[in-house]
């Protein structure tokens, strides 16, 4: 079994070691980095390659929102999962722009932890149900172009439907009846109609026009 690798990144050695010893209780969940900080978070996200990153949003030397920034610019397949302790709004907006899975509180219970990190694999975005309609609808977005639904084939349309409902590539592809690699160059198609760099921001986008 091939194991989902982590790296926990938060400046309280405290909540680094409670969440290193949760998580590796499952199985499939292998640890492989413990960082105090944003600036060294960048730095060995793209030496270890960790398939899952949590984020704390306060840090010294660089915050979660820029090291995500910087992550995800050099590393855009790592899943980046935002940990705070309070619903702060304006850093998780920001993180997600910046390509975040989502975000969690860390009072999250251990099998609510695993789920969200399974589900960002599975390129999910990660909110609680009380905000996540508060987060959508406080997202704007610097549109370049005016983008309605008929800019859009039937396929794309059929395939940014499947998005929305949080369907990972594999499942578009076996639900369409298509390859994983045509899903992947259709979506490539979407993005770049919407001037938008990643998956999260696209599906967060296409709600926000009701879909």
């Amino acid at each position: 079994m091939e194991k989902i690798k982590v790296m926990i990144v938060d400046d309280q050695t405290i909540i680094r070691d409670g969440l290193k010893s949760l998580l590796e209780a499952k199985a499939d969940i292998d640890v492989i980095g413990l960082i105090e900080n944003g600036e060294k978070a960048c730095k060995f996200a793209s030496s270890l390659k960790p398939d899952v990153i949590l984020m704390d949003i306060r840090m010294p030397l660089l915050n979660g929102v820029e090291a995500t920034k910087c992550i995800k610019k050099e590393n855009p397949e790592i899943k980046i999962i935002i940990l705070t302790t309070f619903d702060d709004d304006a850093y998780i907006i920001e993180a997600m722009r910046y390509g975040a899975s989502g975000y969690l509180l860390k009072d999250i219970r251990s099998e609510k932890l695993y789920e969200a990190i399974k589900d960002s694999i599975s390129d999910n975005i990660i909110l609680p149900g009380n905000i996540a309609l508060k987060i959508i609808s406080n997202l704007s977005y610097e549109e370049k172009k005016h983008i309605d639904l008929s800019d859009f084939s039937k396929r794309e349309i059929d395939i940014i439907n499947l998005l929305v409902l949080g369907k990972s590539n594999t499942e578009i592809a076996d639900t369409l009846y298509l390859t994983v690699g045509t899903v992947k160059n259709y979506l490539s198609q979407i993005y770049s109609k919407i001037d938008c760099l990643d998956r999260t921001n696209a599906i967060l986008y296409f709600k926000k026009l009701g879909l």
